[in-house]
């Protein structure tokens, strides 16, 4: 009992000097961007401080690799911006591709599969993103509700008090981004809701290190399968209008 207090305590010591050593050393944003019900893409930009590359730089690089092979398997790819900053970017085709990709992207499984000379020892984060889409005709609403499990992130007492938080050494947000814009909605059943900010058309959330984080939104989208079903109709309309228009008046029967 003695040893594991001790082992805890020093682990204990070690956040705290990382925390003082690199503090805000991690910018870790990711993003949903919707350009059209059946097109958009997952963008992730990481960027690491100075501080943080030269106090830890193996893994760190590892750490970035691990990522851009993710990446890949899922038919995206990456933008190394600088020594310490990376861009990520994952296609995705409707809601159902969304929320597979997603889920796979930042699933233990994906990470286990990459093969890194040096492997990672990194906590484990529960993530889950749900995308439910309906088509009323000429508009198509979306919801999303996405759930993060980051309570390995903070040090917590046996009561679940969380100990040390790492805000101060992580910056995650979450954002989302939508043509006509979108709405945070408030109703939550579990977890902590997180309050949402707005820049323009685009949703943002600042995820709570060493909590449980509940994010659900909603918008509207003009549906390409509703449009051409009416195109159609008018067109069919319009020609059999016309085709009217051009025959000659049936000839009456003389008497």
């Amino acid at each position: 009992m003695i040893a594991k207090f001790s082992r805890l305590f020093k682990s204990c010591l070690v956040f705290l000097a990382i925390c003082l050593v690199t503090t805000g050393c991690v910018n870790y944003d990711v993003g949903i961007q919707f350009d059209s019900p059946n097109r958009g893409a997952i963008v992730q930009k990481i960027q690491l401080d100075d501080r943080l590359s030269t106090f830890t730089s193996g893994t760190a690089q590892t750490w970035l690799a691990n990522i851009d092979q993710r990446v890949k398997r899922l038919q995206g790819k990456t933008r190394k911006l600088s020594n310490q900053e990376v861009l990520a970017t994952i296609p995705f085709s409707n809601g159902q591709d969304l929320e597979k990709k997603f889920n796979q992207y930042f699933s233990a499984e994906l990470a286990t599969k990459i093969r890194n000379k040096k492997p990672l020892d990194l906590p484990k984060i529960d993530s889950k993103l749900v995308v439910k889409q309906g088509n009323f005709l000429l508009l198509e609403r979306t919801r999303l509700i996405y759930d993060v499990d980051l309570r390995s992130l903070g040090i917590a007492a046996p009561d679940g008090e969380v100990l040390v938080n790492p805000n101060a050494l992580l910056d995650l947000q979450f954002t989302l981004d939508a043509p006509w814009g979108a709405q945070s909605l408030s109703r939550t059943k579990s977890g902590t809701a997180i309050p949402a900010r707005r820049n323009g058309k685009q949703l943002i959330w600042t995820l709570q290190p060493g909590q449980q984080n509940h994010i659900e939104a909603a918008f509207w989208m003009p549906s390409p399968l509703g449009i051409g079903a009416v195109i159609v109709v008018v067109i069919v309309a319009a020609g059999i209008y016309l085709k009217n228009q051009q025959l000659p008046p049936a000839a009456t029967p003389a008497s």
